[in-house]
């Protein structure tokens, strides 16, 4: 189970309306499995079917959830034309261990579908999503 407040849910979903038609990307620190912030990222790649997280603000997000007692709990991005499951492409760059990675699909933009998932070793387990009211 993935504990994640409806205002970073919603704000993730913006981001992938907002980056619309390239696929948007981010990380989301936390405790356990509440995840607490969010730090949304640049998709270097400018594509609509994938992306690569910029080093130096990932390596910013990494200090900065550390200085607030935080880990890393959720990759984040988004589908803009495909649905919210991984992408061989994902399942086989999947390589931080103990992290969620959760999926917005913008197929129909009315209705963005969100999903989270542990991948390892190329096994894919959904995660469960928890909405839950900020701290």
């Amino acid at each position: 189970m993935l504990e994640i407040p409806r205002e970073i849910l919603d704000a993730v979903i913006a981001q992938a309306q907002e980056g619309f038609p390239l696929e948007v990307c981010g990380l989301m620190g936390g405790t356990a499995s509440r995840v607490t912030s969010r730090y949304p990222m640049t998709n270097t790649d400018a594509s609509n079917e994938h992306f690569m997280m910029d080093p130096k603000e990932q390596f910013a997000a990494v200090k900065a959830m550390r200085a607030a007692g935080e880990e890393m709990l959720v990759i984040y991005h988004s589908h803009p034309e495909s649905p919210a499951r991984p992408s061989q492409e994902d399942i086989r760059l999947a390589l931080t261990p103990n992290v969620c990675h959760l999926i917005v699909s913008l197929v129909n933009r009315e209705e963005p579908v969100a999903k989270a998932f542990r991948i390892s070793a190329g096994n894919v387990e959904p995660v469960e999503i928890v909405t839950a009211k900020a701290i």
